[in-house]
């Protein structure tokens, strides 16, 4: 655990933006770091403190697609605001599809075989890359209805 808090102090400065979607989660663990390596704590703290939101615009009904059937998760926007793209579809990926897939595969990675690890951790790899790719398409879709952009997003 201290590897990864001394990552995220080395790899985000402080004062800095970070993006999230549904950010209580992320907020949650770096507090609970900060409570168990408190020479990091301070720049946890920032970090945390620093944390945007781009589930906000969606909860406050800012934007809503009837696509979304009522539900502002990632998994709901993403297909909603981008329908046919499959890059963009979770389904399309293996082994992990979501984030508690993500968190049950995790802990166990240590316990498996080297050719079972290397599968997991490509599989979780690509579910990673495929939220923050995610997030960077929402946060495009959202600047382009805010710049009044009337061209699709895709």
């Amino acid at each position: 655990m201290r590897a990864i808090a001394e990552a995220l102090c080395r790899d985000i400065p402080m004062n800095v933006c970070v993006t999230a979607y549904n950010k209580s989660f992320e907020c949650s663990r770096i507090k609970e770091l900060a409570g168990m390596f408190p020479d990091l704590a301070e720049h946890l703290l920032n970090i945390r403190d620093n944390i945007k939101d781009l589930l906000d615009p969606f909860q406050a009904g800012h934007y809503y697609n009837r696509a979304m059937g009522g539900s502002f998760s990632i998994k709901s926007v993403l297909p909603a605001i981008f329908p046919n793209d499959p890059e963009l579809n979770y389904h399309n990926l293996e082994g992990v599809h979501n984030g508690s897939e993500a968190m049950t595969i995790f802990p166990r990675i240590k316990d498996m075989p080297a050719e079972e690890q290397k599968k997991a951790r490509h599989n979780l790899l690509k579910y990673c890359e495929l939220d923050t790719y995610a997030m960077v398409k929402v946060w495009g879709e959202l600047v382009r209805v805010v710049k009044g952009d009337t061209e699709d997003g895709d």
